[in-house]
């Protein structure tokens, strides 16, 4: 009988859950997600399952690696070629100073740095009337000089566009002939709402992970048909719905909170099998936290989701259930900046080499190490008993960072270890999406304050300790 698979791939394991609808049987897998060859560790977790891909009729995929790669700046190297006048759209943001207060309030780096912005002549009226014609003659050096400076994505942003896309679609055209092997996309493909800065933005990042996401899903269609998968295939999109591998191709970016979502929904569907209308969903990952609200048994929807936050970080136009996400996982890194000051993330150790106690060649301490060392987690029943880890290992790492703030020998390491800790529980609480709902935060546990609101907390598939 055909049973239904979901499919995961985060930051450091790669999760599958399988349901045969006929006998009701579940059946879980768990695999470190393999960077080599993203598609290995699903595979890997179809054989640890006991399960044929040519059995299933249905996979239902969610991801992290978008998100992950805006929050770690992993992604391609990226060009905008926009209107000419509007190449320092993404640094001029919108002018304002979200935090007034911080005299040293920086925004983050935008994604594609000035030297990859080139302007184009031509101009879309408000109406969508040509005002000016779009200089063709001037993509083919364009592209050249693209090629030359060996980017792998482009990404198009023409003023108006949202009233009327033909200039940014022959652009397009003319450059996927030009640039063979380079992700192409254009800012009405994401979205056809207005808003300059946003849309441009957009487009950046979905020019940034474009890829590295079409690569591997590309690469996952073929290796499951190969191996007789003969059902539908989707991937989770961060409105809740799902998203054929064609539109995933064009719009990566709305993959920007695919992994977590899923995630939040099943938390609601838990929840409202119980009887509770108000819950928080929780998940900590290898990479990062994520945190959602079900309010009366909905999730908010936000037609805008800032990556990295609404303080520092940059907008998608893309429909987003409202979740709140930080770098904060299993596998983040702990380090100190030249000052001596703890920070903890948001680069990731992932699974290669992953954190010291692995044991496989890393050496930067991370959360899990952390853990470890303080006894919070048995070295040998670790993915219920596959992977080993190396109290040593972990110890040593976290002394490199200790000795240096005069904590020195196993105790000192101890309590740098419950620093690291104790700087992942911080929560920043987004007064628009919490209040008046106070939380306090310990490793493992959250404790609602307040009983105004909430019902009950719900770990919605926490994949890190």
């Amino acid at each position: 009988m055909p049973y239904a698979v979901a499919v995961d791939i985060g930051g450091t394991f790669t999760d599958l859950v399988a349901y045969d609808a006929e006998t009701r049987r579940v059946a879980y897998a768990k695999s470190p997600t393999t960077y080599g060859n993203l598609v290995d560790g699903v595979l890997d977790c179809f054989g640890k399952a006991k399960l044929e891909p040519r059995a299933a009729s249905f996979v239902n995929h969610g991801t992290t690696l978008v998100i992950n790669a805006l929050i770690q700046r992993k992604g391609a190297k990226a060009a905008l070629v926009t209107t000419k006048g509007f190449r320092d759209v993404l640094e001029i943001a919108r002018g304002n100073r979200p935090d007034p207060f911080d005299l040293h309030y920086r925004r983050d780096e935008p994604l594609i740095p000035r030297v990859l912005r080139f302007e184009v002549a031509e101009r879309i009226g408000s109406n969508g009337e040509i005002v000016t014609p779009l200089d063709m003659a001037a993509l083919a050096p364009l592209a050249d000089k693209l090629n030359q400076l060996g980017v792998e994505a482009v990404a198009i942003f023409f003023m108006n566009s949202y009233a009327n896309p033909a200039h940014e679609e022959q652009a397009a055209e003319v450059l996927r002939k030009l640039m063979p092997g380079v992700y192409i996309t254009h800012s009405t493909e994401v979205t056809r709402e207005w808003y300059e800065y946003e849309r441009t933005s957009t487009v950046a990042a979905n020019g940034y992970v474009g890829p590295q996401v079409t690569t591997y899903i590309r690469r996952l269609e073929h290796d499951l048909a190969a191996k007789g998968f003969t059902g539908s295939l989707y991937m989770m999109g961060s409105n809740g719905g799902l998203m054929s591998v064609e539109r995933t191709c064009e719009q990566p970016v709305a993959l920007v909170e695919s992994g977590p979502i899923g995630g939040c929904i099943g938390a609601g569907a838990y929840a409202e099998a119980l009887g509770f209308k108000n819950v928080i969903a929780f998940d900590m990952g290898g990479t990062t936290a994520k945190c959602a609200l079900v309010e009366n048994g909905r999730f908010s929807v936000e037609s805008i989701y800032y990556a990295g936050g609404y303080v520092k970080g940059f907008p998608i136009k893309s429909s987003v259930i409202n979740i709140v996400e930080v770098g904060s996982g299993g596998g983040s890194i702990a380090w100190l900046v030249p000052q001596h000051r703890l920070h903890v993330g948001p680069q990731s150790a992932g699974s290669t080499p992953g954190p010291a106690c692995y044991g496989n060649g890393g050496t930067e301490p991370t959360v899990t190490d952390a853990n470890l060392l303080l006894g919070r987690l048995n070295p040998d029943r670790f993915l219920g008993g596959e992977l080993k880890l190396e109290v040593a290992a972990a110890q040593s790492a976290i002394e490199a960072i200790a000795a240096p703030l005069g904590y020195a020998g196993r105790n000192g390491a101890i309590e740098m270890a419950d620093g690291i800790l104790a700087l992942v529980c911080q929560v920043r609480v987004k007064d628009e999406l919490f209040q008046p709902l106070p939380v306090a935060v310990e490793f493992g546990m959250v404790e609602l304050i307040s009983e105004e609101f909430s019902d009950h907390f719900l770990f919605a598939g926490a994949t890190q300790p």
